[in-house]
């Protein structure tokens, strides 16, 4: 499986489509024009820019003024338009858009959306805790993402530090004058991004940040603030980012760029083999990273008084690539594995010999790219296939490294595309997004229970009753519109709020459905 795009699609970002299978879809609309095109580092599109005037409101204005009118010309007569086309519904995979269609976005469900464009692409990011609380449910929102890019050349590579603010609340097309005076959050702003960069040699695979408490703020600035970052050199650097964060918060802060442009600490042990698997813990002890690479191996690396230690001896079980790593929400001392050998193993850091502990071989009918510990109930892990499929698996269930695997206790099928991302709700143990290849991020809901009167799928249909496309009563929402989707997360502050980054930018987005 190729983890890495060559590079920006030419065409620039495409226009969303976001359909929850509820029965609220995006619709396709034949346009007048051709799209936007591609916009640099720090733009954020505009969905709700001012209206052109008419011909009829200029002449208005320029007889209050005073200037003569030629009653014989004016109005101008207007051609006739023929009917605008009827919007339709569309859900991924009814059938293929024709040539003069676009999707548009249902701005109904949405309580908030942004798009973000990119210079260069991001594989990877995660989003960085901050000290503006808890629960925020109020707008606009702010937040902070840490990425690195995938650059032209290897020099031109960065770790980026970015603050989004001003994120308002979606507008809705049918809302009237004195609804949208009442609601203070919905205000016509452009969001503004800013960020600072740290350079980077070589580009970004994945990036994890330090895991800090929940309720705890930013630690104070003359404490580190760890992020990690796998580079294509087959080096995991761990950067110090408090800095930068400081110089997005505090006017003419000077960052120190001998404390953060320099790396905290090198991971020389995977020697030029690269990786994506990457995971920190927070021990009460100390801090534990682990990192894999694609020859199956697995390191651990811990803070010490004076800084970070890597083990020496790998943990080796896998037979091909570590694809992702996750630690256990409850056991501070086990983690999760999984790879392109089609296996997730389970390990314990304190066992001799660095070997797993319980396997699932043939987990998924391809590689296994990705795996999610629910931090709610901790005996429940996601994973995501190579083949599109997404599994959750009882880890009671697993008895010993010999016994026959056991089935997954869901098994979820949507995805035409490899799962890129899987990652459960922070607080609703039940609620999972995952992203895919196929460019859908979808939010899927396992306490939805079938009715015993109906089929396996829910049927959706359009307005004019046509049949879609049967889909999973478990399928809450579906967001389109980015190309190549490779990583999602949940705001572990703003409740229900989902970053996705892909070739051409990053997503920002609450729906209603969560």
């Amino acid at each position: 499986m190729a983890k890495r795009s060559a590079g920006m699609d030419e065409d620039g970002p495409s226009t969303k489509i976001h359909a929850p299978a509820g029965g609220d879809m995006a619709s396709a609309k034949r346009p007048s024009n051709g799209a936007a095109g591609e916009e640099g580092m720090g733009d954020f599109e505009d969905d709700w820019e001012d209206e052109i005037e008419s011909d009829e409101e200029v002449v208005d204005a320029m007889a209050e003024d005073g200037m003569d009118i030629d009653e014989e010309v004016l109005p101008a007569v207007e051609e006739e338009d023929g009917p605008s086309p009827e919007d339709d519904v569309y859900l991924p995979g009814s059938r293929p858009l024709e040539k003069d269609e676009v999707l548009e976005p249902d701005q109904s469900v949405y309580e908030m959306l942004h798009r973000m464009s990119v210079t260069w692409p991001c594989l990877s990011f995660d989003i960085l805790r901050d000290g503006l609380g808890d629960e925020r449910r109020r707008y606009p929102a702010t937040t902070y993402v840490v990425t690195g890019t995938q650059a032209d050349t290897a020099r031109n590579n960065e770790i980026l530090v970015m603050k989004m603010s001003s994120l308002h609340k979606t507008q809705q097309d049918d809302q009237s004058d004195d609804e949208e005076e009442e609601d203070d959050d919905a205000v016509d702003e452009d969001a503004i991004l800013e960020f600072r960069s740290i350079p980077h040699a070589g580009g970004v695979n994945r990036v994890r940040a330090q895991p800090l408490p929940n309720g705890s703020g930013l630690p104070p600035v003359a404490q580190p603030y760890h992020v990690a970052a796998w580079a294509e050199t087959g080096k995991v650097n761990i950067w110090d980012v408090r800095p930068l964060i400081e110089s997005l918060d505090v006017p003419g802060y000077q960052v120190d760029k001998s404390r953060a442009h320099r790396p905290v600490h090198v991971v020389h042990n995977h020697g030029r083999a690269e990786g994506f698997a990457l995971d920190w813990s927070a021990a009460p002890d100390s801090l534990r990273l682990l990192s894999g690479d694609v020859h199956s191996k697995i390191y651990l690396t811990s803070s010490t008084g004076s800084g970070f230690s890597t083990a020496k001896e790998p943990f080796a079980s896998h037979t091909s690539s570590v694809e992702d790593l996750q630690w256990s929400p409850s056991e501070t001392t086990v983690f999760a594995s999984c790879s392109a050998d089609r296996s997730i193993r389970i390990w314990d850091v304190r066992v001799k010999g660095k070997k797993s502990l319980v396997a699932v071989d043939n987990a998924h009918d391809s590689d296994v790219n990705v795996i999610s510990w629910n931090r709610g109930t901790s005996y429940l892990l996601a994973s995501g296939g190579d083949e599109g499929g997404i599994k959750i698996w009882d880890l009671r269930n697993l008895k010993g490294a010999s016994t026959t695997a056991p089935a997954p206790v869901a098994s979820l099928k949507w995805h035409t595309g490899p799962i890129t991302s899987i990652e459960w709700h922070p607080t609703e143990d039940s609620v999972i997004v995952a992203s895919g290849a196929d460019d859908q991020v979808t939010i899927w809901d396992l306490s939805v229970e079938q009715d015993e009167d109906e089929a396996g799928t829910k049927e959706i249909l359009t307005a004019q009753g046509q049949k879609l496309k049967d889909v999973p009563p478990q399928l809450l929402f579906v967001h389109q519109g980015q190309k190549d989707i490779k990583e999602v997360h949940w705001h572990p502050q703003i409740p229900g709020c989902v970053v996705s980054t892909a070739i051409d930018g990053f997503n920002v987005f609450k729906t209603i459905s969560v």
